[in-house]
């Protein structure tokens, strides 16, 4: 919001305060000052010249040659355009050297063979104005020489003010408003304003029909005599100040009575009105409505109407319809001034993407007492720039408003407690009273009077009021003090510890990125990982458009992060500690379950022939989480088939799921990516990948066996390694093999490495080999060639047991 410090000054004398010292103020006080500019610098470089002669040029018909008085010695010959320039009268000069909007720096030149040593400027030419038919001509009183800003007392600063620190604030969204903040901080009264209603005639108010609970309160006042004209310039500088463009006196009136008051007005052409007169009402089903921008708005049963009759004509609170818009020469208005609810016009104008200045504030809770001031300030403005009109009608005024001002208790020694500092009562009570609020004193503390501009969504309880106290003393003036207090270590949280050791393990060692995703997924991505008819639960207003079902699992995020990271690069390595939602496991207050979950996926170009079995990332993935358990110190989990339906991005025979004893559903399972899957997501051609992935669950982690704690020595006899070659059934898992393994060195296997895996007709159908480098260690001798042998020779016993075979030689 742009606020100009010369507008402040109609309400609050700003004498001995300057525009930085304001900023500064009102940033520690009040609200956040982002910026502070100054208005129209262009004007300060502009001498206001008075032109003695006016020629026509000798060889352009369409150019004169003005001798223009600068009041520093000899007059400059200018050579100008502009039909409407005439010897006596007073112009902005742009003299050599003087840059103008646009970058455009004035020279020494001649012009059809005249020379011309600067330039008479017209309002566009500055930026200041749309009018390009003439130059600009100043009034009589501007004295010659003189800067023209300082001349006809245009210099000023623009404040910019960040929107959202006034969000709670909807009486400052007018220079009104922000001037009692300003008077407040400096203990200066604010001037007096006429807010009441000029002398109005007997005639019958204009009719008005309120049908919706969305407007409290709707004014409509007739005005009669109304000319069409241009805005005085002391009005029109200061729109321009404020951000807005000046159009003619009604709308820049209307524009004026907003900035300053906060409170948004409309003006309809009475002749254009139906008879019926004004219906507020919410729109039907199937209605439409062209507003003043062009663009046709197809209406909803939530938007609120401003109707003719029953023909919308505007847009309640945000813009006006093109029936609205008032014609030329029209000499009778209707002023409408209305409290509209914030929900409404918040909806409506969010739908559409359409937001206005009346929109902005509308939003924000505005006082239902304010449109009645708001109108008596239109209507003697308007009559004090224009004497001939006349308001031959009572005041119209409909809707079921209440005033919402209210008394609030407040205890002097909670406020002290809240602040940590020994303000007295007599200080809080100046305090609250220099920011507009009534306080009485009794035995129970303070009893405050909040009135209606800061009771709408602002001050309601004793907590407010102590904020008030405190912005206005300054928060700056609260003494330190030390913290003098046991403070305790909070609890461990193994959840966290877990889950950062995660973190660091996978980031680290393993160099995997971590990803952080929203809980939601489109359903797009839904129907290629195969999970459209699953039971989500549905957002109805998504953070990013097309994603409304909140995930049910971790791992179909980095599913969606694959494509576009093997674009990039040839191999993805990507993890998420997340969290799914379980619709069906649903609490007693309807709340989906939650699932704690780790999803890992590693993806890489497809294996080329002859690569060792062990390459995949399949079993380089597996190798991830082995080495994760390990890390955590949890003991090893067996890995087998897993129960029950795999989940539909699982390749059904490249699956394994891991278990610890005692639990009866799997701690994590891994998997390669179905190909169906890999190809809906976009995984094929130069994008074919090679993807494993594996979804581990928290919570059963957290439940998972610890290993026992301990160092071993390293090993003072030298081990054997020996090479076993087991020959399988397809059916056998490797893992019962290696129990196996284990089982027959009777404690001496110190190591088992899986190194290859053959499958062919020597072997016979459904029949595989497995290679297994082992070794052999003790921690009291040596080990000979004979120890190998007797453990090759149980070995071979323990496979028949399990229906395989030791192939030896």
């Amino acid at each position: 919001m742009l606020v100009s410090y010369r507008w402040l000054g109609r309400h609050v004398d700003l004498e001995g305060i300057g525009p930085e010292q304001l900023a500064d103020d009102l940033t520690l006080s009040t609200c956040e000052v982002e910026a502070l500019l100054p208005f129209a610098p262009q004007l300060g470089d502009l001498a206001v010249g008075y032109v003695q002669e006016r020629a026509d040029h000798p060889a352009a018909d369409k150019l004169c040659v003005c001798t223009v008085d600068l009041g520093r010695g000899e007059p400059l010959q200018i050579v100008c355009g502009a039909p409407n320039v005439d010897a006596g009268q007073k112009v902005a000069v742009a003299t050599i050297g003087t840059v103008l909007p646009g970058d455009f720096k004035i020279k020494k030149s001649k012009i059809r063979g005249v020379e011309s040593r600067g330039m008479i400027c017209s309002e566009r030419e500055l930026e200041i104005g749309d009018d390009h038919s003439g130059i600009w001509v100043l009034p009589e009183e501007a004295e010659v020489g003189r800067p023209v800003a300082e001349a006809l007392g245009l210099a000023d600063w623009v404040l910019e003010i960040e929107n959202k620190s006034l969000t709670h604030r909807p009486d400052l969204w007018g220079h009104r408003g922000l001037a009692g903040e300003v008077a407040a901080i400096y203990r200066r009264e604010q001037k007096p304003l006429d807010l009441g209603l000029p002398p109005l005639g007997d005639g019958r108010p204009f009719p008005l029909r309120v049908a919706s609970p969305d407007c409290p309160r709707y004014l409509g006042l007739v005005i009669d005599g109304v000319e069409a004209a241009r805005s005085p310039d002391w009005l029109r500088f200061l729109l321009l100040a404020a951000g807005q463009r000046p159009i003619d006196l009604v709308v820049d009136v209307s524009n004026f009575v907003m900035l300053d008051l906060g409170q948004p007005n409309h003006t309809f052409d009475r002749t254009q009105l139906s008879p019926e007169g004004i219906l507020v009402r919410n729109a039907r089903a199937g209605e439409s409505l062209v507003t003043l921008d062009g663009e046709l708005r197809r209406l909803e049963p939530s938007d609120l109407l401003i109707c003719s009759g029953d023909e919308p004509v505007a847009l309640a609170g945000i813009m006006g319809g093109q029936g609205s818009r008032v014609e030329a020469g029209t000499s009778q208005l209707l002023l409408e001034v209305a409290n509209f609810h914030p929900g409404a016009v918040r909806r409506t104008s969010a739908r559409l993407g359409l937001r206005s200045d009346a929109s902005a504030r509308f939003e924000k809770h505005l006082d239902p007492t304010l449109p009645e001031r708001a109108a008596a300030h239109f209507a003697r403005l308007l009559a004090k720039l224009q004497p001939q009109v006349s308001f031959p009608c009572a005041l119209a005024d409909q809707g079921q408003w209440t005033d919402p001002a209210h008394a609030l208790r407040l205890r002097p020694q909670h406020v002290r407690t809240a602040l940590g500092t020994e303000v007295d009562d007599d200080e809080i009570e100046d305090l609250l009273t220099r920011l507009g609020f009534g306080v009485s004193r009794d035995a129970q503390g303070m009893l405050v009077q909040v009135p209606s501009a800061r009771s709408t969504s602002d001050v309601t309880i004793e907590q407010d009021l102590v904020e008030e106290v405190g912005r206005l003393q300054r928060y700056e003036n609260v003494p330190e003090a030390s913290l003098v207090a046991e403070v305790a270590p909070p609890p461990p949280d193994p959840r966290r510890r877990m889950l950062r050791r995660i973190q660091d393990r996978l980031a680290g060692a393993a160099r995997f990125h971590e990803v952080i995703s929203y809980a939601f997924h489109s359903d797009e991505l839904l129907r290629s990982v195969g999970m459209w008819n699953l039971a989500h639960v549905e957002v109805v207003n998504p953070v990013v458009e097309g994603q409304s079902r909140v995930r049910r699992a971790v791992l179909p995020s980095l599913l969606a992060d694959l494509v576009p990271n093997r674009r990039q690069r040839d191999e993805v390595r990507l993890f998420e500690i997340g969290k799914g939602y379980a619709p069906e496991n649903a609490n007693e207050r309807g709340e989906p379950e939650e699932l704690h979950q780790l999803a890992l996926a590693w993806a890489s170009p497809p294996l080329s022939e002859g690569a060792p079995f062990d390459a995949g990332r399949f079993e380089r993935l597996h190798g991830v989480l082995v080495d994760l358990f390990s890390h955590l110190g949890l003991e090893p989990p067996t890995w087998g088939p897993c129960p029950g339906e795999p989940p539909p991005w699982a390749h059904p025979s490249k699956l394994l799921c891991a278990f610890h004893d005692g639990q009866e559903e799997p701690l994590g399972i891994l998997a390669q990516l179905e190909p169906g899957v890999a190809r809906r997501l976009g995984l094929e051609d130069e994008l074919a990948s090679d993807v494993a992935l594996a979804q581990v669950s928290i919570d059963r982690l957290l439940q998972a066996p610890e290993r026992p704690a301990g160092y071993r020595p390293i090993p003072r006899y030298p081990g054997v390694k020996v090479d076993v070659a087991v020959l399988a059934p397809e059916s056998l898992a490797a893992a019962e093999v290696s129990g196996a393994i284990e089982a027959a060195g009777k404690g001496l296997v110190a190591g088992v490495e899986l190194f290859d895996l053959y499958r062919g007709e020597s072997l016979g159908a459904g029949r595989k080999s497995l290679a297994w480098h082992v070794l052999l260690s003790s921690g009291h001798k040596t080990l000979s060639d004979k120890d190998g042998q007797k453990f090759l020779d149980r070995l071979e016993r323990g496979l028949e047991a399990i229906g395989a075979q030791l192939r030896r030689g």
